[in-house]
């Protein structure tokens, strides 16, 4: 990672100002980095930052902006990089009533069904009730691999809610755990865990639109839509664009 340096006299110290500028503690020279990672394109970040938190794919954005699809394919890949970024900065432990569940994305494919099924990816979710959810792709749906994942993101002592698979069966050494026994996929009783499913529902509703997704970059749309979920009570328009422009332009 290269070190950002005064364009005048080359040192490397300097303060931050106020309006994003930066002014050098040797010579006081005012400047702005620009982002090398948009090139000629910079002209048009802000409009495609506005288009992505609108959830516009880029596909559908070839006639608006003077750009080549895959020049904006590559800044819609860099913002989403960003919030990867940020989203694991910003990552804390869950606690309270927590809901838990896996699912698989996909869509549909030929050949075997279920948890077995060729070309599908399996996902671990974590809800606070009222809160924040984490989404994690995982290589399978084993005690280790899922527990792993609850002692690292949630605080002991929570109240946990699953469903009945018998990975969790030792959560109750880590805190209170609560079995939502279902009928027909339906919970009975009043325990549930609806939040975590309707995330589900939630975050294959936002990737429907992009016609299938490269399994390189899964893990990119995984987190950006639980970045939009968890700052769902935001206007993501300046969120994001602080997040791009306050990235280390130097990588």
């Amino acid at each position: 990672m290269a070190r950002v340096h005064c364009p005048r006299c080359k040192k490397h110290r300097f303060w931050n100002l106020s309006d994003n500028r930066k002014r050098c503690a040797s010579c006081r020279y005012t400047f702005k980095l620009k982002d090398k990672r948009f090139r000629k394109s910079s002209k048009y970040l802000n409009k495609l930052i506005e288009y992505f938190a609108l959830g516009v794919p880029a596909y559908r954005l070839r006639f608006i902006i003077p750009l080549s699809a895959s020049t904006i394919e590559r800044i819609y890949r860099t913002i989403r990089m960003d919030i990867y970024r940020y989203s694991l900065q910003e990552m804390k432990k869950l606690s309270g009533e927590l809901e838990m569940d896996e699912t698989m994305f996909g869509g549909k494919k030929p050949g075997k069904r279920g948890w077995g099924a060729l070309g599908k990816q399996i996902v671990f979710g974590i809800y606070q009730r009222n809160g924040k959810v984490l989404v994690f792709p995982v290589p399978n749906r084993s005690r280790k691999t899922l527990l792993y994942l609850v002692s690292k993101h949630t605080t002991p002592g929570s109240l946990y809610y699953t469903d009945d698979w018998h990975a969790y069966t030792t959560l109750s050494i880590s805190g209170n755990h609560v079995i939502i026994q279902k009928e027909k996929g339906v919970s009975k009783g009043r325990n549930h865990i609806n939040g975590i499913e309707g995330f589900w529902s939630y975050a294959k509703h936002w990737l429907h639109p992009y016609r299938g997704i490269p399994k390189q970059y899964f893990h990119l749309y995984l987190k950006e839509i639980e970045f939009r979920f968890n700052h769902r009570k935001e206007n993501l328009i300046p969120l994001i664009k602080h997040i791009v422009k306050s990235t280390n332009i130097n990588n």
